[in-house]
């Protein structure tokens, strides 16, 4: 009764996993460095059930949150399901009870006008609080030592937007969050929800304003007088979504459009400024130097999701979907509603991360997935995610254009990589770079440590898990002076 489809994203080293875990003092090659201090956490899709239409996309499975807890040159493994509504009713009745991805015209009566979140997409600490996140609904938060669920969170009542996003930006300097709610109305509505949310977790800022077409509003940028949104063409529909197709699919004819407000700015103050046809999805940072904006993204030429097919019915083409990391910019003070595109590196991947000290700022490193072709690749054993293919993490130096390369090995892929400074005050890029590695002949994973400036070189240090991570898809680097933070405020 119990049995999941035969079908790639169930199956080998995607098989969900369904565990809960506590491993102590994780096996290590290597030595931690002494100054590596904290909690990394990452969360990714790992269903309890079967889907209940016998099939589904690789980004609808219940969030389970990781954490590796270091500490003196030790670390520590923990694994919790999130207790969405969805997980709580799926588990009472023993089977699913949630339909298609971001479609509730196929749900199980019983769960009708309930909260359809999976909170898997990315896990954000703030005011003390551990956030597990989601686009299409509330933050759920949970405790940051244990992993205990403690519920959906709307901010005192104060949140208006039915969703907030997997992608809130944090304020190095003032402590801010910044983050926004897509379709706030529900499915198909093109309302965008835009919120600060001050040092003490509370939201003083709230801007509602409709976007020029409904559409998958899934990362922004945020410099320290601007907000930029990019509305790229993975458009929604109702009409879709009702006949049994996929909500969201790609319109390869429709242009994007940048909106762009003061940071305290209101609905009447946003610009939209327009571009051809193309596609991106995360944000590598974003800056302004007075008006000028620069928003720095990897940008493909067309689709870079399969699983969002097209909906014109074009088959999805790979050489399109290559991205490479280009920078955006817009004069908010100029008479014109265009802007300016440059490349800026030659790497093709996605996931893009800094070191999150200089967020929002002018800044010289960049590090990203990388898919590299040209390195030995054996399939028999190796693996993608929904047409994802990633086996190499990258490093750009945007001050000297240099590029350099971590390379997994021939039957191995990489997670989204994470930056740890070494100190508070260390040199901008100068720490660690931390990231997954599915060994897939294994059928394990590894957590390595690499020199963020020497990639190259190869793992300072390898947790070896004795059990193996699904995909996941972002996560968060918490150090301990946070963390004593809020333990101490309990």
């Amino acid at each position: 009764m119990n049995k999941f489809p035969d079908l790639p994203i169930y199956t080998g080293f995607n098989t969900p996993s369904r565990m809960e875990v506590d491993i102590y003092d994780v096996e290590v090659d290597g030595d931690i460095p002494a100054d590596i201090n904290g909690a990394f956490y990452r969360v990714g899709p790992d269903p309890q059930y079967p889907p209940l239409l016998g099939h589904d996309i690789y980004f609808n499975g219940d969030g389970m949150v990781s954490m590796f807890r270091f500490q003196n040159g030790r670390v520590d493994y923990k694994s919790r399901y999130v207790r969405t509504d969805k997980f709580e009713l799926e588990r009472k009745a023993q089977r699913a009870l949630f339909g298609a991805y971001r479609n509730p015209f196929f749900d199980d009566p019983s769960v009708q006008g309930q909260i359809r979140g999976t909170a898997n997409t990315n896990i954000v600490f703030h005011a003390g609080k551990l956030l597990a996140l989601k686009e299409d609904s509330p933050p759920i938060v949970m405790d940051p030592f244990t992993l205990e669920s403690q519920g959906y969170y709307d901010y005192e009542g104060k949140m208006t937007s039915e969703t907030f996003t997997a992608h809130p930006k944090l304020d190095p300097q003032t402590g801010e969050m910044i983050a926004f709610g897509y379709a706030s109305k529900g499915i198909d509505t093109d309302d965008i929800t835009y919120y600060v949310i001050s040092p003490k977790g509370e939201i003083v800022h709230e801007v509602w304003f409709k976007m020029p077409y409904a559409a998958m509003q899934h990362d922004f940028g945020v410099t320290r007088d601007y907000v930029i949104f990019p509305v790229v063409p993975i458009v929604s529909s109702l009409e879709r979504a009702r006949e049994g197709k996929p909500t969201f699919g790609w319109d390869g004819t429709k242009d994007i459009y940048l909106g762009v407000i003061p940071r305290r700015g209101e609905a009447r103050d946003i610009r939209w400024f327009k571009g051809p046809n193309q596609f991106a999805s995360h944000v590598m940072n974003a800056f302004n130097v007075g008006s000028k904006i620069h928003i720095d993204m990897p940008v493909a030429e067309g689709n870079m999701f399969p699983f969002f097919p097209d909906i014109h019915g074009a088959a999805f083409d790979r050489e399109k979907a290559d991205s490479r990391v280009t920078r955006w910019t817009i004069d908010f003070e100029s008479g014109n509603n265009t802007f300016e595109h440059k490349q800026l590196g030659n790497m093709i991947g996605d996931f893009p991360r800094i070191d999150d000290r200089y967020a929002m700022e002018s800044y010289r490193h960049g590090f990203m997935c990388v898919t590299d072709l040209s390195k030995p690749y054996d399939s028999k054993r190796g693996g993608s995610i929904s047409g994802m293919f990633i086996n190499c993490l990258g490093h750009i130096d945007f001050s000297t254009g240099k590029e350099k390369i971590f390379f997994a090995g021939p039957t191995s892929t990489i997670q989204e990589s994470t930056f740890i400074p070494k100190s508070d005050h260390a040199p901008e890029g100068e720490g660690y770079l931390i990231a997954l590695v599915n060994r897939h002949e294994e059928m394990r994973s590894d957590l390595v440590i690499l020199d963020a400036q020497h990639i190259d070189d190869g793992p300072i240090a390898t947790v070896r898990l004795p059990l193996r991570l699904r995909q996941g898809l972002h996560g968060n680097w918490v150090p301990d002076s946070q963390l004593n933070t809020a333990k101490a405020a309990v």
